[in-house]
């Protein structure tokens, strides 16, 4: 008797590769802090080597013009200088996702499937890759640690006082840390709970200091800076108000071998507690699993300001008070 299963060559007319491509660019734009970073090229293995410059050349005034004498001879000589470049690499890990879909929707032939299922996708890539980039929160053990607490062993942290302006505008203040590691702040990416707390500011005459466009949608920018609020659930606002910085300073890179698997069979269990979710035979249930895989780094290189300072850092976090 023949055994009848959805396997792969029924479903592959639910997974086309254009619609792969898609779910790919769908996760980056998902992604708060892959929308923000610098995207390198495509991986073509697991690993890839960025060389990062870690000494500056050094050039030097000519003491004169050469002459028959010795001295002057010497002291006209031109001086020799070098350069070194220190590696960091980025590991390509994988993340993936479970969603289970019920037989019943997969039957109904004037259903969307897609139309549910991508967003659901998209969002579960883009939470996982930020928490795991802004906290190292199940992070892989190849992967260096979080932005957040990267910054907190730099020093590149601001605690929230009730001076919400000086605490980002001012002398010290979140910006003033990035720009005194020799880098120029170019973006914001912040908790939902600023939005108030920047309309909440009023001068000693009590007029908005951040003034918005009532006939117009309000877009929020500090310093001439765009800020982005992340709604994918990554952003901890216990642990981060605000993180500032250079994001060109945060390079990514994309292992394109995005793949799907679709189970008739089988339980999937919550991860944290082993509790069954859904056993799929019992519950007329199949399940789509995705799989993708990329690597991140901060090559945090030298430069001409930033050469004879500690801990260098081109991100600085603004946290809440006691965090």
């Amino acid at each position: 008797m023949a055994v009848d299963i959805i396997d792969r060559s029924k479903l592959s007319g639910l997974i086309p590769e254009p619609v792969t491509r898609e779910i790919i660019q769908g996760a980056v734009t998902e992604s708060a802090v892959l929308r923000m970073a610098r995207r390198l090229p495509n991986m073509t293995s697991k690993t890839q080597t960025l060389n990062v410059l870690d000494a500056l050349p050094t050039a030097y005034f000519v003491n004169g013009e050469a002459t028959t004498g010795a001295a002057d001879s010497k002291a006209s000589l031109k001086k020799t200088t070098n350069m070194a470049w220190d590696k960091k690499k980025i590991y390509a890990e994988e993340i993936a996702v479970i969603v289970p879909i019920p037989e019943a929707v997969l039957d109904d032939s004037d259903y969307d499937i897609w139309s549910q299922v991508r967003p659901r996708l998209q969002e579960a890539f883009g939470k996982v890759i930020d928490a795991a980039i802004l906290y190292g929160t199940d992070k892989p053990t190849s992967w260096r640690e979080g932005l957040v607490p990267s910054a907190t062993t730099a020093n590149a942290v601001v605690t929230a006082t009730s001076d919400i302006f000086k605490d980002i505008m001012g002398e010290g203040g979140v910006i003033a840390k990035v720009e005194e590691s020799g880098y120029i702040p170019n973006g914001v990416m912040a908790a939902i709970q600023m939005r108030a707390k920047l309309r909440g500011l009023v001068d000693k005459n009590g007029q908005p200091i951040f003034k918005t466009d009532m006939q117009g949608d309000t877009r929020y920018a500090l310093d001439g800076m765009s800020m982005y609020f992340p709604v994918n659930g990554a952003f901890d606002p216990e642990e981060s108000l605000a993180i500032v910085g250079d994001w060109s300073q945060l390079v990514y890179a994309i292992r394109q071998d995005m793949t799907f698997k679709i189970f008739d069979s089988g339980v999937v269990q919550d991860p944290t507690t082993g509790n069954i979710l859904y056993n799929l035979m019992q519950n007329d249930m199949v399940a789509l699993r995705a799989v993708m895989r990329l690597g991140w780094e901060i090559p945090n290189p030298i430069n001409a300001y930033n050469a004879g300072l500690e801990n260098a850092f081109p991100f600085a976090v603004y946290e809440p008070a006691g965090g």
